[in-house]
């Protein structure tokens, strides 16, 4: 709480939740209820609601979705680089949550469009979340001011839903699970688990650890997942809203979701 309240005497917005996995109750909160910019957090629902999709057939995972077609974007991802031009949607589920791919998030959203994850997010509970737009390299003053807002409650919920098997039904639950279980950004939270960035589905000790990411230049740092050990399991989600005005205030923020990754670990060990 000390890092949390140093960022926000600073000036930053700050919101936590920590729920426990177990027991269902709330193990930290602060100003957890605000709406907040969390950037690719989104990626999240989104592969919720792509998931059920696939699961009860309405969307073929094997569906090929070629680059070419969509609004070239830079801001993150590893397609961009690659020579293939083309991607079946089951991958670029895989794509968008180990790395937030920025060009496979926004294939997924033209597939789904923003009102189908907007309806979703009301049937997950999320009703004070919303997704606003694709990913940009560039905001014009016509275009939404962030990719999407919401609350550190309801993605550490939706999190504890995911490994719980409640988001949509079990085997959607498990799919989700399974993808972000791939993520590779340990930048923030997950530094503390000192797990391998590229491979941890099957820790030595038994630590289970998934999450989602958001950076934006704006000053945005989001956070979500679950960290899961011999002695308890947790949901949490962190978002710090600060002016990013040299490296030095960068590293603040960035300081109070590694120290929340310290708190974490110690608490599930």
């Amino acid at each position: 709480m000390r890092a949390l309240e140093g960022l926000a005497l600073a000036g930053a917005q700050v919101s936590v939740h920590v729920a426990d996995l177990d027991r269902g109750s709330t193990v930290l909160t602060g100003d957890d209820f605000v709406t907040l910019p969390v950037g690719g957090l989104a990626v999240v629902p989104l592969l919720v609601d792509v998931a059920a999709r696939f699961d009860a057939g309405t969307l073929d995972p094997a569906t090929i979705v070629r680059r070419a077609d969509l609004e070239p974007v830079s801001v993150s991802g590893i397609w961009r680089h690659l020579a293939v031009p083309a991607l079946p949607l089951g991958d670029l589920a895989i794509l968008a949550a180990a790395q937030g791919d920025a060009y496979a998030t926004n294939a997924l959203l033209e597939v789904t469009g923003i009102d189908r994850i907007t309806r979703r997010m009301v049937e997950l509970g999320m009703r004070r979340s919303a997704v606003l737009d694709r990913v940009r390299d560039v905001r014009g003053p016509d275009d939404a001011p962030h990719v999407s807002l919401g609350t550190t409650r309801e993605y550490a919920t939706l999190m504890s839903d995911i490994v719980g098997g409640r988001a949509v039904s079990p085997a959607v639950s498990a799919q989700v699970a399974e993808w972000l279980t791939a993520g590779q950004d340990f930048g923030l939270v997950g530094g503390a688990t000192n797990l391998r960035a590229f491979g941890h589905e099957d820790d030595t000790h038994g630590l289970l650890f998934l999450n989602r990411t958001a950076y934006d230049d704006s000053g945005v740092r989001a956070e979500a997942g679950v960290i899961a050990g011999p002695r308890a399991g947790l949901a949490y989600a962190l978002t710090v809203c600060f002016a990013d005005e040299s490296p030095l205030h960068r590293d603040r923020a960035h300081h109070a979701f590694r120290t929340l990754g310290t708190e974490l670990m110690e608490a599930v060990n």
